[in-house]
C-alpha cells in the first residue's frame, strides 16, 4: 500500500503581468483618489472646535486642500495614445 502525502503539491498562483500603460493608469487613479480624500475629510473634533457643538458643518469646509473644477487643477499627465496615422 503506497504512502499518501498529507500535503499534495500546492498549486502556484501566478501573478498577472501588468503592462506599463496599465500601471500608469492605476497610478493616476491612485493620485486622484488621494486628492479626493484630502478635500472631503477632516477630523470631527476639528469641526466641533472651530464651529461649536450646535453647528452642523461638512468637514470639507475646513480642509487645507480646497479644489474646484474651474479654479484649481491637479496637473496630472494625460494618458499616452497611439498615433492613428501609423496604422
Amino acid at each position: 500500500m503506497p504512502i499518501k502525502n498529507k500535503h499534495p503539491e500546492k498549486k502556484k498562483f501566478s501573478v498577472p503581468k501588468i503592462s506599463k500603460r496599465q500601471r500608469e493608469i492605476s497610478g493616476k487613479k491612485a493620485t486622484l483618489a488621494k486628492k479626493a480624500r484630502q478635500t472631503k475629510w477632516a477630523p470631527v473634533w476639528v469641526v466641533l472646535k472651530k464651529f461649536g457643538i450646535g453647528k452642523r458643518v461638512h468637514p470639507s469646509a475646513i480642509t487645507k486642500h480646497r479644489r474646484s473644477w474651474r479654479r484649481t487643477k491637479l496637473h496630472i499627465k494625460p494618458r499616452k495614445q497611439r498615433k492613428s496615422h501609423f496604422g
